[in-house]
């Protein structure tokens, strides 16, 4: 808190610009790592094996092209936020506010509930606490931070708690394999468990022929593998390209070096997942088939509250009942650091998104206290409304939460990602045909949506009555199938209407990435006070604050900071740094030599698994 200048929204939103490598990549880690993928990615890969991991190895590739492709148009734009891009580079005012308003729905049913409900299942299971009782207390402590620290503050809790992940994750993974008696045994074992009570439900809904394998039939299988390979790269471009939460990690960096190097390091870490969750996940499976892989609803309703399936309780079960003492809290610490890292990541990006982009439209004059205030109560208002989508998570989905956070995601997300690749590698495509791609898209994917939460999810046992033409597309299908009518849509009416002319697109677009000239902007800003965002003007106070409002100040990061004001060379000088590219040629050399052994390093595994 105290290293970064928090009163100004530079300092608040983007840590000053002064990350290095190692906090960004550790943090990325974290923010995408949440008690969801825990509780989700276990409990899915106990339901069905481990394709789920090739969830997170696909972000191997993503992160590559975020690091080399995205950020550095973003850094060249000079934006905070993602819809500031998009207001630059299309202008109007339409995009940039359905893509912020469409981004906080996506937190609360993606994010914030799925977390919260995930760290309430732990919290549950070790204290025997009610849900919404440990979802109070944890959001509680987890506010307490967020409101006062800013990015700086989020972004160094999350190094120290993924270290804290790791160590932990690791210690009960040893645990785990020591107690099936290592990993060819784990294979035979897995395939034969099964729960005692199955009734005369199909042999189907609890065991599958192709658990170890990542690349399943394009037809018949659970996770399809052209779904996988292309569906999943559109969503993963999508949340690791475009999404406020990463994205603002990698704009706090120091350089361009540092970004790459840490979204090298964000890949590497992203491999760890597979071995860390996914294998304990279904080695729970192993040693309590009754509990977690329940088939009847009764015997489910009796062991974990929720009649479609218990998978999601697999992992808090393994760390509840195979740790020693002492090793277990920490476990418990780890999935609470975890839920913590990814809601303060949360909060923070969704409170700049509603600052910047939301606030400033309805006033267009206000101070940045203001801004700081109205940010943090907006905090308050979401964690709200996030509390009551819970009960829908706990039963959507057969109860497998993973599938929940990325089919919600596939049916609202290709749209965005259709229009943030076009507008970055398509000079021709213009505000219309964005504006039209991303409202069709929208009323293509909520139709969907909106039928399977009105039919029901279903499970194995009770098939939803939803129409097959509705929700028989899996929902990795539906993904590319919206995509592709989302470039089809923009390229079309973008074509049919007037171009940008070039002088407004210089450092917007690929092919003017370099170009030097100014910039002449669509619309102005509309953020009118203090754009000198890292300077105050010194002006007289009228009287000092007492003491308790000083140190109250002080706390929220809303003191006044004295500093000189700015001439016009000087705040060119400071933009021109805040939006330099420029790399070393040694440093750009050995980031590039390590973004292509990690994609070796990818294409290595997931052949050896497909």
């Amino acid at each position: 808190m105290v290293r970064t200048n928090r009163s100004t929204v530079g300092g608040f939103f983007l840590a000053g610009r002064s990350m290095v490598w190692w906090p960004i990549g550790a943090s990325l880690f974290a923010s995408n790592i949440g008690s969801g993928h825990f509780v989700g990615l276990a409990g899915t890969a106990a339901a069905a094996g481990i394709a789920i991991g090739g969830f997170e190895w696909n972000a191997l590739v993503v992160v590559v092209i975020l690091g080399w492709l995205f950020v550095p148009i973003y850094i060249k734009a000079g934006v905070v936020t993602m819809p500031e891009y998009l207001k630059k580079r299309f202008g109007g005012q339409r995009i940039r506010i359905y893509l912020s308003v469409l981004s906080l729905f996506l937190y609360v049913f993606t994010k914030i509930s799925a977390d919260m409900f995930s760290g309430a299942i732990f919290i549950n299971q070790a204290l025997g606490l009610n849900i919404y009782v440990a979802v109070v207390l944890l959001l509680l402590i987890t506010a307490l931070y967020t409101v006062t620290g800013g990015l700086a503050a989020v972004i160094y809790t999350d190094t120290l708690q993924t270290v804290i992940m790791v160590v932990g994750s690791f210690i009960l993974m040893g645990y785990a394999f020591g107690k099936v008696g290592g990993y060819e045994n784990f294979q035979q074992r897995y395939m034969e468990a099964v729960p005692y009570v199955t009734g005369n439900i199909s042999e189907s809904c609890y065991l599958r022929a192709d658990s170890f394998h990542i690349f399943r039939s394009a037809l018949t299988g659970d996770l399809p593998w052209p779904g996988l390979v292309f569906g999943l790269t559109i969503q993963a471009t999508w949340y690791w390209c475009t999404d406020q939460v990463i994205v603002q990690r990698c704009l706090s960096a120091k350089n361009m070096s540092h970004v790459k190097a840490g979204c090298i390091l964000c890949g590497y870490l992203k491999l760890l997942p597979m071995f860390l969750m996914v294998f304990p996940g279904m080695i729970s499976r192993i040693l309590y088939p009754n509990e977690v892989a329940c088939v009847d609803p009764d015997e489910c309703l009796k062991f974990c509250g929720a009649s479609v399936g218990c998978t999601n309780i697999a992992y808090p079960k393994l760390v509840v009942d195979l740790m020693p003492n002492g090793l277990r809290g920490l476990m418990l610490s780890v999935m609470m650091a975890s839920l913590m890292s990814s809601l303060t990541s949360i909060f923070n990006s969704a409170s700049t998104l509603f600052t910047m982009d939301i606030y400033t439209k309805v006033r267009r004059h206000a101070s940045e206290r203001e801004l700081m205030i109205a940010g943090r109560v907006f905090m308050l208002g979401l964690i709200g409304v996030s509390i009551a989508w819970i009960p829908i998570v706990q039963s959507a989905q057969s109860g497998q939460l993973f599938d929940y956070i990325q089919s919600i995601t596939s049916y609202l997300t290709p749209p965005i990602a259709a229009v943030f690749m076009l507008a970055i590698f398509c000079k021709r495509v213009n505000e219309t045909g964005a504006f039209y791609g991303l409202l069709i898209g929208l009323a293509i994917g909520l139709s969907r949506m909106i039928a399977e939460f009105s039919y029901g999810t279903g499970s194995c046992i009770n098939p939803t009555t939803c129409p097959t033409i509705i929700c028989g597309v899996h929902y990795l299908y539906f993904s590319i199938l919206l995509f592709v009518i989302s470039c089809i849509v923009i390229l079309s009416v973008s074509l049919m209407t007037k171009p940008i002319d070039d002088k407004h697109l210089y450092r917007l677009c690929w092919s003017l990435r370099n170009r030097t000239e100014e910039r002449v902007d669509l619309e102005m800003d509309d953020w009118t006070e203090n754009k000198d965002s890292d300077t105050v003007d010194i002006e007289e106070t009228p009287e000092e604050p007492n003491l308790f409002k000083r140190a109250l100040n002080c706390f929220c990061g809303l003191q006044q900071q004295k500093g000189p004001k700015l001439s016009a060379e000087e705040q060119a000088e400071l933009q021109k740094k805040l939006t330099d590219t420029s790399e070393t040629p040694l440093w750009r050399n050995i980031v590039n030599a390590n973004a292509l052994i990690l994609l070796c390093v990818c294409v290595f595994f997931h052949g050896f698994y497909g």
